[in-house]
């Protein structure tokens, strides 16, 4: 992010000396044509699709770089202050266990029985007497020393859910290289003052649990930013409810310790992994797939990504969040995103590693249509938990309503529209996604700037999109 906002002045500058002259940017007026290419296609557009691209207006008014660059510091500071207290209570945890208690101090014990060695009546046997320190050992071959866990690698990462509450949680990790486990803990903040930071996954080696390396160890290759971790929920009992209800859960990388990665990548050595080939191979299905859709998708994003969404949760009678290829197919004739047989067969078996002929609708969405990055991603769910303060999952329509700021589009500046009839636009446009007419879901604001990013190229201009009428 801090890399991101360094650039955003040089963007600008070249958007400036790059820009066509034109009577008015079509992002500011949805109705003028600059291009004849453009007329035929907005002719293409429903009344939804001009109300949601009024939304892109908000690119061409960046936020003041001081400003920015105070809010930045500000967040970079608070964020590193986080993960330094996570990064503390890890240590804490991790070497504070009591060495007495240690398995291996039960040896001698354990040698004594398996050789049948007659007790001494004179003498109180040793899993009765009282332990004292000549007969401990200071230090066990388990035991965890300071420069051991200093070996590992930080990470943030978010749970890919469909459940707000869960996909807003705060979670750092760590991966450790002596012995190539890694644990997960949440950071949570009540008020401005009290924090708790919580084991959310307990230190131990896990492995794959689905796709090409199912039940391969992690390793350090695993970890990049936008990888995917999957867990069995059966394995952590103190996970929420809302998450046991799933076989598996799947936590997604959102930021890394670039450094810590590669100074730890030129002292380890990897084992080479056929599965890691075939995904690649993966990737290529999906992203030849997602361009066919492309074109399709261009600035009626909105519009047919939370259409899809819609759509899935009518056919889903069981709420499992699972379809069939038939509902899938159906659905693409709907929508009109018709593939080729055999692009939908390749993508089908990509998707359905599990062989049970049903798959997740949410992860046939992403790998159909394609996703926007992490760090648009990261201003999608700062704006909804802004919002969203009580941590439901679920923001009412009404506090939306209130949030929202429009003083700062471009066509209210220039006189063209008011802020009423702004906010209105975006307002009708978000209900059109939602099943509920008075609150809005956190998957079903993401789906609307999922389909809004689709139409925009530029990372910043994305951000300004967010960072304008919410503030953030």
């Amino acid at each position: 992010m801090k890399e991101g906002f360094k650039q955003h002045s040089q963007i600008n500058a070249q958007k400036k000396n790059s820009i066509v002259t034109c009577p008015q940017s079509p992002r500011n007026n949805m109705d003028g044509k600059c291009v004849q290419g453009e007329e035929t296609f907005m002719d293409d557009l429903t009344t939804l699709d001009r109300k949601a691209l009024l939304q892109q207006g908000y690119a061409d008014n960046p936020y003041n770089s001081q400003q920015s660059a105070r809010k930045f510091e500000a967040e970079i500071v608070a964020t590193e202050k986080k993960k330094q207290t996570v990064a503390e209570q890890v240590m804490i945890d991790h070497l504070s266990r009591a060495v007495i208690s240690d398995p291996e101090q039960n040896l001698t014990i354990e040698k004594q029985e398996s050789a049948h060695i007659l007790p001494d009546p004179k003498i109180t046997p040793l899993r009765v007497r009282k332990r004292i320190l000549h007969e401990t050992k200071i230090r066990t071959h388990s035991t965890l020393t300071e420069n051991v866990l200093s070996q590992k690698l930080q990470f943030d990462g978010r749970i890919i859910s469909r459940n707000g509450r869960d996909a807003c949680r705060e979670l750092i990790g760590f991966f450790f290289t002596h012995d190539h486990s890694l644990t997960i803990y949440e950071y949570r903040q009540f008020g401005k003052n009290r924090t708790n930071v919580l084991p959310f996954i307990q230190k131990n080696v896990y492995c794959h649990q689905r796709g090409r390396r199912k039940g391969n160890q992690y390793q350090l290759g695993d970890f990049y930013i936008g990888a995917n971790l999957t867990f069995l929920s059966s394995d952590h009992p103190s996970l929420p409810e809302s998450m046991k209800e799933n076989t598996l859960f799947i936590l997604r990388i959102t930021n890394i310790d670039q450094i810590a990665l590669d100074s730890l990548k030129t002292t380890s050595v990897e084992h080479k992994d056929d599965g890691v080939h075939q995904e690649a191979n993966d990737k290529l299905v999906l992203k030849a797939v997602q361009d066919v859709l492309k074109e399709k998708l261009h600035k009626k994003g909105v519009r047919i990504l939370t259409g899809l969404g819609k759509y899935f949760k009518q056919l889903d009678k069981e709420g499992n969040g699972l379809l069939d290829m038939a509902d899938f197919k159906q659905a693409l004739k709907v929508f009109h995103l018709e593939v080729s047989e055999k692009d939908f067969e390749s993508l089908w078996l990509t998707l359905n590693g599990s062989c049970n002929g049903k798959v997740d609708y949410g992860e046939f969405t992403r790998a159909i249509i394609g996703e926007m990055n992490e760090y648009r991603k990261s201003f999608v769910r700062k704006a909804f938990m802004k919002l969203d303060f009580n941590k439901t999952g679920s923001v009412p329509i009404i506090d939306i309503r209130k949030c929202y700021c429009a003083k700062k589009h471009p066509q209210v500046i220039s006189g063209h529209s008011t802020e009423e009839e702004i906010k209105s636009s975006f307002l009708e446009t978000l209900k059109d996604t939602c099943s509920k007419s008075d609150e809005v879901s956190y998957c079903e604001f993401e789906d609307y700037y999922e389909g809004l990013s689709m139409g925009i190229v530029d990372d910043e201009d994305f951000v300004n999109i967010l960072r304008t009428p919410w503030g953030i």
